[in-house]
């Protein structure tokens, strides 16, 4: 049998929260761990419970969804989290994307969705919602007409990939697993790993969504 992907939900709301987990548990591949209703809860729950995937809401009491992402992922960076709001708030998408999140859904979208954006995270994949993504590419966009400094920075970071690291980014920018990494280039899973390691490392960045964005302002897609 085929190891289910362990989930751990923050919702503060109660029937929010106990939607999410019938939408899981009703799903083939997912193993729901527990529930908190605070960014300070989930932190230690995280620790504790050791999830493949947190599906994290933003308006959080104690500590709102963001800056317990960051936190979580400063400590336990092989942690995947999908961020759940009920807003497309431009900063607070850019927010979550910086702290770490790889996925962002919203809390209106189709169950099918939230399911697919947590096997994709789990996977190494990031994913988007297509109205989320919709905002992100017209940013980016703007980003580039100006073609202001932190355009140019991005782009020097980029530029100081290896050739091979490149390849990696770009299909970690198309969405790709590491498995499906592995296959395109014809190098082991493990190889894969160690080239995302690198190129979080030289982009300053904690999460594959954050490259995603530095590779698109960067020039490289």
């Amino acid at each position: 049998m085929a190891r289910k992907i362990g989930v751990l939900i923050v919702e503060d709301n109660e029937l929010m929260r106990h939607g999410l987990r019938a939408v899981l548990e009703h799903g083939e591949g997912f193993a729901v761990l527990g529930e908190a209703e605070d960014g300070v809860s989930a932190i230690e729950m995280a620790s504790a419970l050791k999830p493949d995937v947190i599906v994290m809401d933003i308006g959080l009491p104690q500590m709102n969804g963001i800056d317990a992402t960051r936190a979580i992922k400063k400590i336990m960076p092989h942690i995947h989290i999908v961020m759940l709001t009920s807003h497309d708030n431009k900063d607070e998408i850019f927010a979550a994307l910086s702290a770490g999140a790889a996925g962002y859904c919203l809390k209106d979208c189709a169950s099918e969705r939230i399911k697919s954006a947590v096997t994709s995270v789990a996977e190494g994949a990031a994913w988007m919602d297509p109205r989320i993504a919709h905002i992100v590419l017209g940013a980016f966009e703007s980003a580039a007409a100006k073609k202001d400094e932190s355009v140019h920075e991005d782009a020097v970071a980029v530029a100081a990939l290896s050739q091979r690291e490149r390849e990696v980014l770009r299909l970690m920018v198309d969405g790709a697993s590491n498995r499906e990494i592995s296959d395109k280039l014809i190098i082991g899973v493990s190889t894969v790993r160690t080239h995302v390691e690198h190129i979080l490392e030289k982009l300053a960045v904690s999460s594959r969504t954050a490259a995603a964005v530095k590779a698109m302002k960067g020039g490289l897609i």
